[in-house]
């Protein structure tokens, strides 16, 4: 948790307490603009699946250079004022961070410029970018304020489900958009997916490739382990809500019902007490 009231004395220490910071001004506008930043970088990826003028595409492309070299700053400046920057290298955020603008860099600096964005591994692996979200979930200090941690799950959750559908349509599209005709754009692609996923199944979009099967079978897998796995966590926080945090003496059983005289699990008398209004 960051506090507010700490006072940076090097250059370092202010750019970690910055990046981290939620309470003052300058670490809200940062978070918020990095937010900003997210979406945009995100929205661009699939504004240019779409057939669009060459004109709006040089622009989607340079805006696109922009804010990875923004990102590419911001992954520097993380290095930078990290205590520890192997750990941080390390760290699944950071490197999720790395991965996001990578594709973007290797295009613009590639001798043979924008062709090599067709490469569909490189356009594959910028989905990747919608990861960067989960940063903003690390702690439940936000710029508008601290959450509950019941409230962070389901934020999580939510995310989890957004993730597993943009991803899984990303790659799909890389995968089919070529050899399959009702595979255009990334519309398409997220259509098929929400639909399979959520075991509707029209029909009218269809895998045709291999790999576009594959993707398929993933994104079923990762739907069906990480979605309950999240959910359970939130359940059982929510189950044990009303729970007395009274330990029993005998075996150590904590968490008990309200009006509970004797612990379930062992039967020793756990007295503690309670208003039968």
């Amino acid at each position: 948790m960051t506090n507010a009231t700490t006072d940076p004395e090097t250059p370092r220490e202010t750019v970690r307490f910055y990046l981290l910071d939620h309470q003052t001004v300058l670490g809200k506008a940062i978070d918020i603009g990095l937010l900003v930043l997210n979406l945009v970088f995100v929205g661009l990826f699939v504004a240019e699946t779409y057939a669009l003028s060459p004109g709006v595409l040089d622009r989607l492309w340079t805006a696109e250079v922009a804010i990875a070299a923004v990102f590419l700053v911001e992954y520097v400046l993380r290095l930078y004022g990290a205590e520890d920057r192997l750990s941080e290298v390390r760290n699944v955020y950071t490197m999720v961070d790395l991965i996001a603008i990578v594709p973007t860099l290797v295009v613009f600096l590639s001798p043979t410029g924008t062709a090599v964005a067709s490469i569909g591994f490189l356009r594959a692996v910028r989905v990747v970018r919608v990861l960067r979200f989960y940063r903003f979930t690390r702690d439940a200090e936000f710029f508008f304020g601290t959450v509950s941690d019941n409230a962070l799950r389901a934020l999580k959750l939510l995310l989890t489900v957004l993730v597993i559908f943009f991803v899984s349509a990303g790659a799909f599209y890389s995968a089919e958009q070529a050899a399959n005709p009702n595979v255009g754009t990334f519309g398409d692609a997220f259509y098929y997916v929400v639909v399979t996923l959520s075991t509707v199944g029209f029909g009218d979009i269809l895998p045709v490739t291999t790999t576009g099967r594959w993707i398929t079978i993933a994104a079923i897998l990762a739907g069906v382990i990480l979605i309950p796995w999240q959910a359970s966590k939130i359940v059982r926080e929510w189950a044990s809500k009303e729970k007395i945090t009274v330990t029993c003496p005998d075996c150590g059983l904590a968490y008990h019902d309200a009006d509970a005289s004797h612990c379930k699990a062992c039967g020793h008398v756990i007295y503690h007490e309670y208003d039968d209004r």
